[in-house]
């Protein structure tokens, strides 16, 4: 078994013989060896698995079980941008296959697995983090995001699925919406932080492919750190104002300073958190630098961010609340959301980052 993968949970597991048959159907080569599949542990929404065939590796990646909300986990359209993306930035896994609900009764794709070291709150066994190390894989998370949003999106089916103009406006109100929607209990504060946020949106930046889940567990860097070989979970990218994925991967880079509740909202803390990584300022400041961009207003982007990030586990927690899923790791999301909140509040008061 791999380091990163574990047995099929309860309730998540597949369909052996039907994926095999689709796999042997759909791509030439394979091993006559049997199927064999493992799960990733990482994640908290759509559902990861590693297929081997003999020698032969991929990746299959299916919606969450239960009711989703409309139009998110869309696996053909993460799919088709995998397609176009992956030419032009290495680091997108690229897609093999795709299959619509007729074979497991949910929509799926395949993809390339790669190899390297995904990092999230500790270190590889063996590896002792350096403040060099720490600075390495920080300027490769500013390098990589900048090179994402050098892509000229015209030149990508993108434009025919994207609608960048207004995209921020929808955003903030599409959000908002979210919220209401998945929403279980008061919180205070809530209230006030809607107004400023429909009250503060900037004029956009010129629009680019943005990942808009861009953090370090999403990431896989080769052995030494020197250079990111992976980047998952494309869900969510679209085009759209760059400073939108900024302000993503700012709300999830936690410094030493961070109070406790938004450092250990989702368990132990990120490695962000640990002395020898940019801070959030430093992350900005090298961004600017690199892309020449004017970054001017991102204190509103990581409020924004903050407030998605509270949506995106309240809906999760609303679906643990709803009994859509029976996964105890969501049982105490509430609590994150409302430091989430409370956070993202204090940041647009203080005008911090």
């Amino acid at each position: 078994m791999s380091s990163d993968t574990i047995p099929i949970r309860h309730g998540e597991e597949l369909d052996l013989k039907k994926i095999e048959a689709f796999l042997r159907d759909n791509i030439d080569g394979l091993s006559e060896l049997p199927l064999t599949i493992e799960q990733f542990s990482a994640g908290k929404s759509n559902l990861t698995y590693q297929l081997r065939l003999g020698e032969w590796e991929a990746v299959l990646r299916r919606p969450p079980l239960g009711p989703v909300p409309p139009k998110a986990h869309d696996m053909k359209r993460e799919f088709t941008i995998l397609q176009e993306i992956h030419p032009f930035f290495s680091p997108a896994p690229k897609p093999i296959a795709f299959s619509d609900a007729r074979i497991i009764g949910a929509p799926f794709f395949i993809m390339e697995r790669k190899k390297g070291v995904v990092l999230d709150t500790r270190f590889p066994d063996g590896v002792t983090p350096t403040k060099e190390i720490c600075l390495q894989i920080s300027e490769n998370m500013v390098d990589s995001l900048v090179q994402l949003h050098q892509i000229d999106y015209k030149a990508t089916r993108l434009t025919e699925m994207t609608k960048p103009d207004g995209f921020l406006e929808r955003q903030v109100h599409g959000w908002l919406k979210r919220y209401e929607k998945a929403k279980t209990e008061e919180i205070s504060g809530v209230d006030q932080l809607k107004s400023w946020l429909t009250d503060h949106i900037p004029q956009s930046q010129e629009p680019a492919i943005i990942h808009y889940d861009f953090k370090l567990n999403n990431s896989m860097f080769n052995e030494d750190f020197t250079k990111m070989v992976g980047l998952f979970d494309w869900e969510m990218t679209t085009v759209g104002d760059p400073l939108a994925d900024l302000g993503v991967a700012l709300s999830y880079w936690n410094e030493p300073e961070d109070p406790d509740l938004l450092k250990r909202g989702l368990g132990d803390p990120p490695l962000t958190a640990m002395d020898g990584f940019m801070t959030r300022q430093e992350f900005i400041e090298a961004y600017a630098r690199k892309s020449g961009r004017d970054v001017t207003n991102i204190h509103f982007y990581l409020t924004f961010s903050y407030f998605k990030l509270a949506v995106i586990c309240q809906q999760i927690y609303y679906r643990w609340k709803k009994g859509q899923t029976a996964d105890e790791r969501f049982a105490g999301l509430n609590v994150y959301v409302k430091n989430l909140i409370h956070h993202a509040l204090q940041t647009s008061e203080n005008n911090q980052y």
